[in-house]
This record gives C-alpha cells, sequence and structure tokens, in this order.
C-alpha cells in the first residue's frame, strides 16, 4: 500500500497552487506556478481514484458482517481488490520522477555518419520524418541551420521544436540510426549499409547555462545554400566558438543580429547538455534507468528497406510498416521507449 501521509501531501500542495493562481501574481509567477499545478494534476487525479477505491473497499467490508447484504458486499471487496494494484501501479507511475526537461522545446540535429552520399541522403529521411511527426503533433519546427549535398542529401541539419512535450517525446531518439537498402546509384542491386546521428537536446533556459564573453570567438560569413553555392552577398551568417570546449555552433538566417542570437542559445543549449549528461552518468554510474545506454554512438535502430522492417534494439521491437513510420508514425515506438522507461524505474524503486 502506497503511503497516506505522501499522498496527502501532494493534494495539499495542488490545492494550494489552485487558490494561488486565484491570486494577482506577475506573469514569471503564474507561468511557473501554471506549470507545476499542470505538472501535479494528473498525479492527484490518480490519487482520488485511488483513496476512492480504498474508501469503498472499507465500507464494503463492513457491510460483510451485515448477514443481509454478507453476499453482495463479497463480490463487491473481491472486485475492489482486483482493481486495486493495477490503480496502485498507475499512481506509482505518476509519482516517479520527472526529468525536469521534459516539458521543453528541443534541438533536433541530424548528420550523415557512415556511407557517402546514401548516408546523407538517409539523413533527409530522417529530417522528413521528424518534420512530418512535429506535423502531426501541431509542433512547430524550424530550421536553424541545413546543409545540403549536391545529390540532394543532408551534410547536417540543426532545427529549433516547439510544442507539448516536445523533449519528453523525441529524447530516445539520440543515437546511431541505421539502414539498410539498394541505394538509387547501385546499379548490381546490392544491399548497402549507411548510418546517420541523431541527437536531441532539451533547450537551455537563460538560468540554466551562463557564458563569459571572454569564452566566445564570433566569426561573420556569408550564407552558403546547396553545393556550396552563396545564397545572399552579405556577411550575414554567424559562427560562434566557444572556446573552453571547441564546440561550434552556425546560423545562416538574412539577420545578421538573429543570427547572433540562435547561435548563442544553441550554444547554451549544447553546453547545457552536456552537464546534463556529466550529472546523468555521475547519478547513474551504478545504474541504468535510461533506455540503452543513452550513449549517442550507441545504434539504436535499423530500417530495412527490402523487408519493410524497422527494429529499435534497445527493446527488440521490430516493426514491419517502415513507410508509415519514415511518414511520421513513431507513437507506436516512442510509446514502447517510454513504457520500457518507466518499467525499469518502477523496478529500480521496488527494489
Amino acid at each position: 500500500m502506497l503511503p497516506i501521509d505522501r499522498l496527502e501531501q501532494i493534494v495539499s500542495r495542488f490545492q494550494f497552487l489552485e487558490a494561488k493562481l486565484n491570486e494577482e501574481l506577475s506573469g514569471a509567477d503564474i507561468a511557473k506556478i501554471s506549470r507545476e499545478y499542470a505538472e501535479l494534476r494528473p498525479v492527484v487525479d490518480e490519487i482520488n481514484e485511488y483513496k476512492a477505491l480504498l474508501s469503498a473497499l472499507e465500507e464494503a467490508e463492513e457491510l460483510v458482517s451485515d448477514p443481509d447484504m454478507k453476499a453482495l458486499a463479497e463480490d463487491e471487496v473481491s472486485n475492489l481488490k482486483e482493481k486495486i494494484p493495477k490503480t496502485e501501479q498507475n499512481l506509482q507511475l505518476a509519482l516517479l520522477p520527472k526529468d525536469n526537461a521534459d516539458a521543453r522545446p528541443a534541438i533536433l540535429e541530424i548528420r550523415p555518419g557512415t556511407g557517402g552520399d546514401e548516408a546523407a541522403l538517409f539523413a533527409g529521411n530522417l529530417l522528413r520524418m521528424y518534420q512530418r511527426y512535429a506535423e502531426i503533433n501541431n509542433w512547430s519546427f524550424d530550421m536553424i541551420e541545413q546543409q545540403h549535398t549536391e545529390l540532394g542529401g543532408i551534410k547536417e541539419v540543426v532545427a529549433h521544436i516547439k510544442g507539448d512535450g516536445v523533449f519528453a517525446r523525441l529524447k530516445y531518439e539520440s543515437g546511431v540510426h541505421r539502414v539498410q537498402r539498394v541505394p538509387e546509384t547501385e546499379s548490381g542491386g546490392r544491399i548497402h549499409t549507411s548510418a546517420a546521428t541523431v541527437a536531441v537536446l532539451p533547450e537551455a533556459e537563460d538560468v540554466d547555462i551562463e557564458i563569459n564573453s571572454n569564452d566566445l570567438r564570433i566569426d561573420t560569413m556569408r550564407s552558403s545554400g546547396a553545393g556550396g553555392q552563396h545564397v545572399n552577398t552579405t556577411d550575414s551568417a554567424v559562427r560562434i566558438t566557444h572556446l573552453p570546449t571547441g564546440i561550434v555552433v552556425t546560423s545562416s538566417e538574412k539577420s545578421q543580429h538573429r543570427n547572433r542570437e540562435i547561435a548563442l542559445q544553441v550554444l547554451k543549449t549544447r553546453l547545457f547538455d552536456l552537464e546534463r549528461q556529466r550529472v546523468d552518468s555521475e547519478r547513474s554510474e551504478n545504474r541504468k534507468i535510461q533506455v540503452g545506454s543513452g550513449d549517442r554512438s550507441e545504434r539504436i535502430r535499423t530500417y530495412n528497406f527490402p523487408q519493410g522492417r524497422m527494429t529499435d534494439h534497445r527493446i527488440n521491437l521490430t516493426l514491419y510498416k517502415l513507410d508509415q513510420i519514415l511518414g511520421g508514425d513513431l507513437d507506436e515506438i516512442i510509446d514502447a521507449l517510454l513504457a520500457d522507461a518507466q518499467a525499469k524505474m518502477l523496478a529500480e524503486i521496488n527494489g
């Protein structure tokens, strides 16, 4: 049985936040309190359902001693006892520690790996897959940096995705995605294996990372399009190098001022991600709650075109609907990955 006093504390906190929202608050306070209130609401709903079941069970058990109600009450007790384990599990899931970054927008980065032109074309397939998934979820998807190859593949993509639960849904996409197919340039019909690397980073907020301006080198240059062609004649593109880490960020919008803002935001996000990785590795040195190792060099998924198959190697999930997946139908995969992560966390908490 879950500790009732702990559950009551959560309900009290929720009621306190509800009362605060009816007061005169500043914009920043409203945003902060609303976020916590929204996070606690599903937890409190599960608590109320759990408490209602316990209360109903107590009443039914009292009626068992009444000769006229005994048979009916015993059936009710049996039914309620069957429901309680599932309700307890749902409540435990709701009470699992949340990643504070789950509600944040994300920076998506895609880069071709082994496989030359074919890897670059596959990186383009992945880009369109995530664009379509963003459309399905009514998320905004804005390009920060996009470099094409002459054959229409992708050298590098950096995109900004905003919407409800973006990072929570996409964070397990980080890693090496492998493709097996016959390239268009292959005359012999042989299957080639190529790969692309995906990184999904939670967007940093100003309070997360403080950057010393002395640690930056900022260069301006001309924006370039596909095949290195100049798309404008002014030095509007901005490249920022973070000297202590060697991280380089580029933005190529038309406005140099806007490029500086975008590049700084991406840099903060990458530095924030480095810090999160450091903390996670310290915290989980002797345990693995994450799906797989969380290492971005880990091969996480294979897309096999001849068989129309997608396999996620972290949870041994195989689906034969490759066209739908590449068309943005990712929910079944993502839901399975989230369920696996939750199951591992529950197993650890319950010993």
